[in-house]
């Protein structure tokens, strides 16, 4: 039985996620990050360490059903170890990730910049870049 989705969603609507089997969930016993479609394996590799109550058994288990399900829908998984999912690239420097509006206010606070409150996301990067 295929899973029911909202009209114009990635979301799956409370009928839809009951009737899924268990087998369709990266973890399975705790009915957590369901993997129907590609949306949904994107962001069961994006949430993966933030599944709570899972063992490290269930953890490798889930990573192998992560893996076939990402071969099926096509999407790009460059783990190759689970401790790794859902964690920000390794290469990746804390300065090379994108700001919140927040963060960047702030900055923008602690260099004086005037008219900062009243400024967009992309005024804020251009004035303190």
């Amino acid at each position: 039985m295929a899973a029911r989705k909202q009209r114009g969603s990635n979301e799956l609507d409370a009928a839809g996620r009951n009737a899924m089997p268990d087998r369709t969930y990266a973890f399975p016993r705790l009915r957590k990050e369901p993997l129907n479609d590609a949306s949904h394996v994107r962001n069961a590799i994006a949430r993966f360490d933030q599944v709570r109550d899972a063992s490290d058994a269930e953890r490798r288990e889930a990573f192998t059903r992560i893996k076939r399900a990402a071969d099926r829908y096509g999407v790009e998984l460059s783990a190759t170890r689970w401790q790794d999912l859902g964690k920000p690239s390794a290469g990746m420097k804390s300065s090379d990730r994108p700001k919140s509006k927040e963060q960047l206010l702030s900055e923008a606070k602690r260099r004086n910049i005037r008219g900062r409150s009243s400024m967009t996301k992309a005024e804020l990067e251009r004035a303190l870049s």
